[in-house]
């Protein structure tokens, strides 16, 4: 295998997501919370009823849990998530959506589906799109747990 190659690979892969990134940003896709917040919210709904113990979150976000947290706690003075103790561990966090957080993600996110059909579907054909979801998903399963 060429390193050269593996490399150029990686590099194109890391480009084209900040590329559409930045589209979407540039479209308000996130609007009105920045796309790490939006993440935050996303994430929180793909949990059981809409909630996730902090640990968790911290593990799905690309932030450390000290920024996380923070993030955590302005969302919370939006009323967007709140904060519970874990029913099984009276130590553990506990992060949900609220009512109005989950009818705030569906939004954002019906129009940020909109703007990735555009941008990616657009860009390539229904067989290219499912040879990149096998490449990304074996890209991400191949590695190991940190």
């Amino acid at each position: 295998m060429s390193t050269r190659l593996a490399a150029e690979a990686w590099e194109e892969l890391f480009r084209a997501q900040v590329t559409l990134m930045r589209r979407f940003e540039a479209g308000d896709d996130f609007a009105p919370l920045t796309s790490r917040e939006y993440d935050v919210l996303f994430q929180l709904s793909r949990g059981e009823d809409g909630a996730m113990r902090m640990r968790d979150l911290t593990e799905l976000i690309l932030l450390s849990q000290p920024s996380l947290s923070r993030m955590v706690d302005r969302l919370s003075a939006r009323g967007l998530v709140e904060r519970r103790a874990a029913p099984d561990d009276g130590r553990g966090v506990v992060v949900a959506l609220t009512e109005e957080g989950a009818a705030l993600q569906r939004q954002i996110g019906r129009n940020h589906v909109r703007s990735i059909r555009r941008y990616v579907g657009g860009a390539l054909d229904e067989e290219e799109l499912h040879t990149l979801r096998r490449l990304t998903h074996k890209l991400r399963t191949a590695q190991p747990e940190l």
